[in-house]
This record gives C-alpha cells, structure tokens and sequence, in this order.
C-alpha cells in the first residue's frame, strides 16, 4: 500500500502526457510548428511500481481419509515335504497286512459260523431221530400192547365159535374155510360171509353157521382198537384147531 501511494503522482502524469501527445497526433500537429513552444518538463524522478499478485488463499487440505485397516496377509503355507519311498512303502505294507488280518478274522468268524450251523442241524436231527425212534418204540410197544389185548379178544371169540361148531360128517383134517367177519361197537355180529371155500359145502355151511349162532362177541371198549381189529376180520376155519 505504501508503494501505491508513493507511484500515484507519477503514474498518472505519465498517462496524462501520453493522452495529449496521442490527442495531438490525431488532431494534425507538428512538432516543428511547436517546438518553440514546448515547455521542457521538471525532471521526474519515478520508480517502477511492481504490482505483485495477491497471494492466493491455500486450498485447505482434504480431510485425512480414514486409515484402511488391512488384512494381514496370509502367511504361506509350509511347504509340504516331500514323501519318503521308504515310509510310503512301509505304511503300504502295513495296510496290507492290516486288511490281510481282517480278512482272516472274517474268514474264522465264517468259518466258526458254518460249524455251529453244522453242529446245530445235526443237534436236531440227532435230536428228530431220537424223538422218532422213542416215538417208533413207544408205537410199537402199544402196537405190541394192543395186540396183546387184540389176541386175547381173538381167543375168546374162537372159543365160542368153536362151542357153536358142530363138525360135519365129511369134515377131514386140512380143510380150512375163510369166513369174513363183520361187528359193530357192541359186539353184535352184523354180517359174515365165505371169502375162501374149503372146497367142501357142508364144512362151510357148518363154519358159517357156527359163527351165526354166536350172534355178539366179547370186544375192547377202545373204540380204537375196536376199529383197527374187529370191525372187520377173518376168520380161519381149520378142524384141527376148533376140535381139541
């Protein structure tokens, strides 16, 4: 500002003086007609004003961004090792071995399986032959036992035929005559007839005829073993044995 106010003077002479000689030139002077006339001017001392630039205002700075935290990278990863042959070859074989002993073990237990399997099927057919031949025994010994009441029956049916009997003339010893004998629960003769003929008429007649007049005979009052042995049977006529 001191500057400013010091040039003022100056500068505005110096604009002035250039404006009339400006002025003059349009207007057709001539500097001869003049010069006489020219009034010589005071010195003047001037000094070069430097006008400087206003400082310009310094832009504020941007605010600081606030700090990216960043991740930490990743340490990498060790390198893997390379294998060894030996130990790869050594937990192979021990694999092997492994799945070998396993299969063994499954094998035994298959093994073990099949023989108690075997044991058991001959467990029970031991077991079925002995409940079939107890039962085979026990059928035989009532067999055995029923025949024996079966027979007794027998003997006393033949006892009173041969009381009925009334041998015939022409009867000879080795004649025989098979009669069919049919009963009913009670004992009471239902029907009886010549299945095999002596080959001598009146020895049949007379056989048949003995068995009529019994009319009801001595029978088991099972009914089982009633219909197994004298529901229906024969009866061998034979003089040797009926005449004693």
């Amino acid at each position: 500002m001191y500057l400013l106010r010091e040039y003022t003077f100056p500068l505005l002479l110096a604009v002035t003086l250039h404006g009339a000689a400006v002025f003059a030139l349009y207007s057709g002077w001539n500097p001869e007609q003049t010069r006489e006339n020219i009034i010589q001017p005071r010195a003047v001392v001037a000094n070069l004003l430097v006008l400087e630039p206003k400082a310009q205002a310094k832009p504020k700075p941007p605010p600081p961004k606030p700090a990216v935290q960043q991740q930490p990278k990743p340490a990498p990863a060790p390198a893997k090792p390379k294998p060894d042959p030996q130990i790869a070859e050594r937990k192979r074989a021990e694999e092997a071995a492994k799945r070998a002993a396993e299969e063994a073990q499954r094998e035994k237990a298959r093994k073990e399986a099949e023989r108690q399997e075997r044991l058991a099927r001959l467990s029970e057919l031991a077991q079925t032959s002995l409940d079939e031949a107890i039962a085979q025994e026990d059928a035989a010994l009532q067999a055995g036992t029923e025949e024996m009441v079966a027979q007794s029956y027998r003997l006393g049916i033949y006892e009173l035929v041969r009381q009925n009997w009334s041998r015939p003339p022409s009867a000879r010893n080795g004649m025989s005559a098979k009669l069919l004998v049919e009963l009913i629960p009670t004992g009471e003769l239902v029907a009886v007839s010549i299945v095999e003929s002596s080959g001598n008429a009146a020895f049949d007649r007379s056989a048949e005829q003995a068995v009529r007049q019994a009319r009801r005979f001595e029978v088991p009052e099972d009914n089982g073993v009633f219909e197994r042995h004298f529901r229906q049977f024969y009866f061998l006529f034979q003089p040797e044995d009926l005449l004693r």
